[in-house]
């Protein structure tokens, strides 16, 4: 059997598998991962320069190889061309795009390094799983070195339509690049149709269903959207609620009703449409003053970013501007946070929560919504207030689905949520569960794997 290879830009260390800091990615394979494995990818060390090989270290029978990046080649790669020119873009935010033609070259640069780190570790049959936005071109640099096996790429974050991809200057490299790829799977079936489109476009290739056809073959586009090992998160959530962190925040609480809302601090979150959507609630429904608690927790990413500095400043003054305006003296109705809380602790915080506040302005999946779902007790559940543009609401059609830009909206779906019945909660939550628990990590890992085990057939030769 083929050995599979996952390449993705940050590497979780054996110690951190599943932990808060090991990211999404992690959590979703940590089941899929097993014996024989090779991981390989940036370690998240900035080093004086990018070294050629990578350092292995062996865990559990899994293999990880990680390099670490120079300081120019992560100015270049990382902060600028991956999230400064394609984050916003592919979040739909083209007003905080930021190209630089040398942060291009360095982002091709690094994915050149990565692939002739790996090249020497790789078999002929190996199956190849790269993930994100960092490593479009990977395939392509692989090719370039003569690697000849099965490469798949998995994009966790949306993608676009023509018109926005157009603003991008190497549109059409990044095309051919993607089409480099034998499989390329995405969260949705919106990015999907957007990706074959986009195909059309800038790579010049015909499209029959879904698939691509490039001067070197067949390129299979495929909906594979990720979930959660549900019935582990929700045993994590019932021990957890028992634990004394959450007896004390419940204790805080002094019978109030809980909010929760936990991300990393981004832009695409929506947090200060989210923080200026319950402002309105308080303000349009003062029933609600003293009977409700929003927990906002906002892990901080991404602070040598201008943008993020931005955000934080804002979200900083928003919280103030909340609390003074609508605090009594034993009620603060905004509690904001910004350190890392564990993945354990978050359980069981979403498990005493009657709102899960999820509202991102554009999210390729959203896993947050999933493990809030997950979380709840049947008996009595809380409510989910999405965001319409989360890859996550085409599955979880039961939530309340908003539109993360009007704040109004947002606060007449949390009122509507404090105020629902049990018997509907009940009703609405039973539907969630169902779709949390068929959706699940194993099976996004399953799909996407047998995809790749299909019929050879590479991709074009490397984008020039």
């Amino acid at each position: 059997m083929a050995r599979l290879v996952i390449v993705s830009n940050r590497v979780p260390p054996p110690r951190a598998k599943g932990a808060a800091s090991a990211g999404g990615l992690a959590v979703a394979l940590q089941s899929f991962v097993s014996s024989g494995t090779l991981w390989f990818g940036w370690s998240g060390r900035v080093t004086e320069r990018t070294p050629g090989k990578p350092k292995i270290v062996n865990g559990g029978g899994v293999t990880y190889a990680t390099i670490d990046l120079g300081a120019e080649d992560y100015d270049r790669f990382y902060v600028g061309f991956a999230n400064s020119s394609l984050w916003p873009l592919l979040h739909f935010r083209l007003g905080l795009m930021r190209y630089r033609r040398e942060d291009f070259e360095g982002y091709l640069a690094v994915n050149a390094a990565f692939a002739e780190a790996l090249i020497p570790m790789l078999r002929p049959d190996d199956m190849i799983w790269v993930h994100d936005y960092h490593l479009i071109p990977f395939a392509d640099a692989l090719r370039a070195r003569g690697f000849t096996g099965r490469i798949g790429f998995f994009l966790h974050i949306p993608f676009v339509p023509p018109s926005v991809l157009d603003a991008l200057p190497p549109a059409r490299a990044l095309m051919r690049s993607l089409c480099a790829y034998d499989v390329v799977g995405f969260q949705t079936r919106t990015h999907l149709q957007d990706f074959l489109d986009c195909a059309r476009r800038f790579g010049g290739f015909a499209v029959e269903g879904e698939e691509v056809v490039t001067e070197g073959g067949r390129v299979r586009a495929i909906a594979d959207p990720i979930g959660i090992d549900a019935p582990s998160f929700a045993r994590v959530a019932a021990r957890s609620a028992g634990t004394d962190y959450i007896r004390r925040l419940t204790e805080s609480l002094t019978g109030r009703a809980l909010a929760i809302s936990a991300e990393r601090l981004d832009y695409s979150k929506g947090l200060p449409n989210r923080f200026e959507g319950f402002a309105r609630l308080l303000a349009r429904f003062p029933q609600h003053h003293r009977t409700v608690s929003l927990l906002q927790i906002a892990a901080r990413s991404r602070e040598d970013v201008v943008e993020y500095q931005a955000l934080r400043r804002e979200l900083d003054r928003l919280a103030g501007d909340i609390n003074g305006r609508f605090s009594q003296f034993d009620w603060v109705p905004l509690r904001y946070m910004t350190q890392t809380v564990a993945r354990t602790k978050l359980a069981g915080l979403f498990r005493i929560a009657r709102i899960g506040l999820v509202t991102p302005l554009r999210d390729g999946m959203n896993l947050v919504a999933k493990e809030f779902v997950a979380a709840q007790d049947p008996a009595d559940p809380g409510v989910l207030v999405l965001s319409r543009f989360a890859g996550a609401a085409e599955e979880l059609t039961e939530a309340l689905l908003v539109n993360p830009y009007d704040p109004d909206e947002i606060a007449e779906a949390m009122n509507t949520a404090l105020e629902m019945s049990l018997e509907e909660r009940q009703e609405r939550h039973a539907a969630l569960r169902r779709a949390v628990f068929e959706v699940t990590a194993a099976r996004y890992c399953n799909v996407f794997v047998e995809a790749l085990a299909g019929e050879a057939g590479a991709g074009p030769p490397p984008a020039n």
